[in-house]
């Protein structure tokens, strides 16, 4: 019985590259993980299944951040059963990789033991989520409204630069907040209790601190004084 013939490949000859696995393709979260660290300063969350990337913002933006935590840490919400925090991930039920990044939080102080996957936390410790809105402002006033709402977020506050509003929404409901007020400058704004602490803002001074400064105006050249040797030459001509 004869032995089947074996082909070897001729010397030299390249071998054929083998064809590569088909892999799966990536998760919404892995998609979102991904863009996190391809851009970095940007925010990258998951709001009702869709991806949404802002940008770094503006100066106009921390300014006004920063007349919204004042009050808080001046209520005693930084110390003892609560803690006053900057982008914080909250993860949320609205969809199985749902997350948000709000600008600010009041959260218990033991919100670092209720940890949820992703780096993310248990909206259950939070008691009231802030948002300082930037060019995506829709996003703000729209998807993050329904999605804090299923969250259970007792209390949600915008500060709408755009507008210039403040938004105090209350008693989340599967599908939005019950109670929404909208406040103008000119009036003040008392939080509400559940918080921890007695809290009011001024809307002026809010709106105020998160108006963009007007560009400055490029300085006019001065005119360019004469050459003297230039004239005299024109004069010799």
């Amino acid at each position: 019985m004869s032995a089947a013939a074996v082909e070897h490949p001729c010397d030299g000859e390249p071998e054929r590259p083998k064809l590569q696995e088909r892999q799966e393709p990536e998760s919404l979260l892995e998609s979102a993980n991904r863009l996190s660290e391809q851009l970095p300063g940007h925010r990258v969350e998951i709001i009702g299944g869709v991806i949404t990337v802002a940008p770094s913002p503006d100066g106009a933006h921390g300014r006004a951040l920063t007349k919204l935590m004042r009050p808080l840490i001046d209520a005693g919400l930084d110390d003892g059963e609560s803690a006053v925090i900057q982008g914080v991930r909250v993860w949320l039920p609205s969809g199985p990789s749902d997350y948000a990044i709000p600008d600010l939080a009041v959260v218990d102080a033991d919100f670092d033991e209720h940890p949820n996957d992703n780096n993310c936390y248990d909206p259950g410790a939070f008691r009231l989520v802030l948002e300082v809105t930037s060019g995506n402002y829709q996003n703000d006033l729209r998807n993050k409204v329904t999605a804090y709402a299923a969250a259970k977020i007792p209390v949600y506050v915008i500060l709408d630069r755009r507008h210039g509003r403040v938004h105090v929404l209350t008693e989340p409901l599967p599908g939005g907040y019950d109670n929404h007020e909208v406040y103008a400058p000119g009036h003040k704004v008392a939080l509400p209790d559940s918080i921890g602490a007695e809290v009011t803002l001024d809307v002026a001074a809010l709106v105020a601190a998160g108006r963009p400064s007007p560009k400055a105006k490029p300085r006019a050249k001065p005119p360019e004084e004469p050459d003297p040797s230039k004239e005299q030459e024109a004069s010799e001509g």
